[in-house]
């Protein structure tokens, strides 16, 4: 994962509920922390996903790669922290570092993973181009220096 000007850095409890009976965090839960890290992140970069669909914009997850590094266990204090790695006229993909903050701290990381976003439009569910307000904050948030 590379660095991004602009990231969103998001810390919360591994809840019992996303947990097996070994305590430890079920694997597809890695998946919904990565959708909480990318609807902050549009939301601090733009305006909350809500909005932009309805302004007639859908999001449609595309491409996922997921590498698992450590496991997480119930209450772990987690770490999501989202970039926005490439935006196309299209498609926008997201990297993410999911982490353990230790009681000193330190960090362990627990999963790397990028997702793919294609632009639909809502009503047709065909493939459109996103809008030119969108692609410019969000190509804003890949320049080094933004």
């Amino acid at each position: 994962m590379h660095p991004a000007a602009h990231t969103s850095t998001l810390e919360f409890r591994a809840r019992y509920a996303e947990t097996d009976q070994m305590g430890v965090v079920y694997h597809a839960n890695y998946l919904v922390w990565c959708e909480m890290g990318r609807t902050d992140l549009i939301r601090h970069l733009w305006k909350p996903y809500s909005v932009i669909e309805k302004e007639g914009v859908m999001l449609a997850v595309t491409d996922v790669s997921m590498r698992y590094h450590a496991s997480a266990r119930y209450e772990d204090l987690i770490r999501v922290t989202t970039s926005v790695e490439q935006v196309r006229s299209r498609a926008i993909s997201f990297t993410y570092l999911i982490e353990r903050v230790e009681e000193d701290g330190t960090t362990t990381r627990l999963c790397s993973a990028r997702t793919g976003l294609t632009a639909l439009d809502r009503a047709s569910s065909a493939p459109r181009k996103l809008p030119q307000d969108l692609l410019d904050a969000f190509r804003a948030a890949t320049e080094p220096n933004a």
